[in-house]
């Protein structure tokens, strides 16, 4: 084919029409109204194959724990979270007088952008003495010196770490538990919040290998929480309706905070 024949090609045959793919689907929102009377509209991303376009269970339970212990668990003390999705949280950690408090999940724009919003739109609860809240995106298991830069220089860790719903990625256990062993403070004082609800039941041991390797990471594993919710969040999947509608909550510690 000579050049002047390629010419003759209309080269918008191989193009696709410009409504051949979907729509992206919008963002949607959801509102919580926290026990100390703040009402959060939290704006969840339209789609995301991260799964931050859902208000999980476990993040609305961890929140509630953490009112419930906010005096050793969020008073004073530095935040942070892992895979916030909507950092609700976090956010609320905030607004009941955390000293520091960084946000963060998998550095993905729609995600880290999503977090800014929903912090942005609940400045108007923080406390006027309350300090910094970052944003940030983590790849969990790495650049664990990027989120130890956010605390104050006197600081060596983070008082309270919050894990909610992250245990159905079991390939990312172990850097899970990496980004814990780096970032929690070696105090006896400091705890990993670790909030889940089986999803797919059928997998239940393969998200309680988390805490095996927690154990073998020098961690202390305690039970806190058992609660069964009202309704089911994907009520179409199949399994045990029971354990699809229980979070479960643990705290991790320091086994030894000489070794």
């Amino acid at each position: 084919m000579s050049s002047q024949d390629e010419d003759l090609i209309d080269s918008s045959i191989f193009q696709e029409p410009s409504d051949y793919y979907p729509p992206p689907k919008p963002a949607t929102f959801e509102s919580r109204t926290l026990q100390t009377g703040e009402t959060l509209r939290l704006r969840l991303v339209g789609h995301n194959p991260l799964w931050g376009h859902h208000l999980w269970n476990g993040a609305q339970v961890v929140t509630d724990y953490l009112y419930g212990h906010r005096e050793e668990l969020v008073h004073g003390k530095n935040v942070l979270e892992l895979g916030a999705g909507a950092g609700m949280p976090s956010i609320a950690a905030a607004i009941w007088g955390a000293k520091n408090v960084v946000v963060t999940d998998y550095p993905d724009e729609d995600l880290v952008e999503n977090m800014r919003i929903n912090v942005e739109a609940a400045k108007e609860f923080l406390p006027r003495s309350s300090a910094s809240v970052v944003v940030q995106g983590h790849v969990w298991g790495a650049n664990m010196e990027e989120l130890l830069a956010n605390l104050p220089s006197d600081s060596h860790g983070f008082d309270t770490l919050i894990l909610a719903d992250l245990l159905f990625n079991h390939s990312q256990h172990a850097a899970l538990v990496a980004t814990v062993k780096a970032t929690l403070a070696r105090t006896a004082q400091a705890k990993a919040l670790v909030f889940f609800t089986p999803y797919t039941p059928w997998k239940y041991d393969k998200d309680m290998a988390f805490f095996d390797l927690a154990r073998e990471g020098g961690f202390k594993v305690n039970q806190v929480v058992k609660r069964v919710m009202d309704k089911l969040m994907f009520k179409d999947d199949r399994g045990d309706e029971l354990l699809r509608r229980t979070v479960f909550g643990y705290e991790l510690s320091w086994n030894d905070l000489n070794a």
